[in-house]
């Protein structure tokens, strides 16, 4: 969700390129004992971790999906703790406890008026609607793949002026409300979105109430992509998906002020921020 006003200008701009130039520098491997883990140690960072092959990983509640190589995935929500613990029980019976440092983010604050009021603050009615396409979501967030399709690597899947980042918080209609987990990219209705990698398409519904037609991707071991407010699908539950496809069309559905995409990633629970995983957007658009 999002309120197409102004796009992200020349500072906002350049405060991202040097956000994303930061990331970079934070990248580095980690290597601590039977752990390696590589990527943004940051909230809302992806890391990509390795340990000996046929050893178990646990962190964030989660036993960690882990494949016959030893790899692993390690998503760290808005919210992450300053320490992240990881476990990992090795083939050879030995336990590791290993403790990662989380850097903090400061998060803008997003104000959106004008919505309607039952937008804000549903009824009775909605509130039931509101938990049967929550239901909707984590079933689909549930089927959770082996495969790491997400090895394609990371594009935009559309490109365009940000008008909501990452973790703002939002206050709508004067009310503070959840904070926004995704990027908004704001593109008129009917522009294509592509896949941003490959995956399996786990939810195609047209009409959730504040999402409107949304789209989730499970990109392998825990990590999916969603796609909100949708105008259009042009791919089925089921169906496999590889980079660069076109998934659907960009729409003003559900709780909007515009036609955008809003783009968010999930780890298991962790929202992470797909922006730390492709090059800043092209400013041509």
């Amino acid at each position: 969700m999002q309120g197409v006003g102004k796009p992200m200008g020349s500072l906002r701009r350049i405060r991202a390129l040097w956000a994303w130039a930061l990331t970079l520098l934070i990248a580095v491997p980690m290597a601590v004992g039977a752990l390696t883990l590589e990527g943004p140690s940051q909230q809302g960072g992806l890391l990509a971790g390795q340990v000996p092959p046929g050893s178990e990983v646990t962190a964030l509640g989660h036993r960690v999906p882990v494949d016959e190589a030893g790899r692993f995935l390690l998503g760290l929500g808005r919210d992450a703790p300053a320490e992240v613990v990881v476990r990992v029980a090795r083939p050879t019976g030995e336990d590791d406890v290993h403790t990662i440092a989380v850097t903090p983010r400061d998060y803008e604050v997003q104000r959106i008026d004008g919505l309607p009021s039952n937008q804000v603050t549903p009824d009775a009615q909605t509130l039931a609607r509101i938990r049967r396409d929550n239901a909707a979501v984590a079933a689909a967030r549930a089927k959770r793949l082996p495969e790491r399709y997400f090895d394609s690597g990371w594009i935009w899947p559309v490109t365009g002026p940000i008008s909501g980042v990452y973790g703002s918080q939002r206050v709508l209609n004067g009310q503070p409300r959840q904070p926004h987990y995704g990027i908004d990219i704001a593109r008129p209705t009917g522009t294509p979105v592509v896949a941003p990698a490959d995956g399996v398409v786990t939810l195609a519904a047209p009409d959730l109430f504040f999402s409107g037609g949304t789209m989730i991707i499970d990109h392998g071991q825990g990590l999916s992509s969603s796609f909100l407010h949708l105008a259009t699908m042009h791919v089925a539950v089921g169906d496999q998906v590889a980079q660069g496809e076109v998934i659907a069309e960009v729409g003003a559905t559900g709780r909007v002020t515009g036609a955008h995409l809003d783009w968010r990633m999930n780890w298991f629970d962790q929202r992470i921020d797909p922006s730390l995983l492709v090059p800043p957007m092209p400013t041509g658009d």
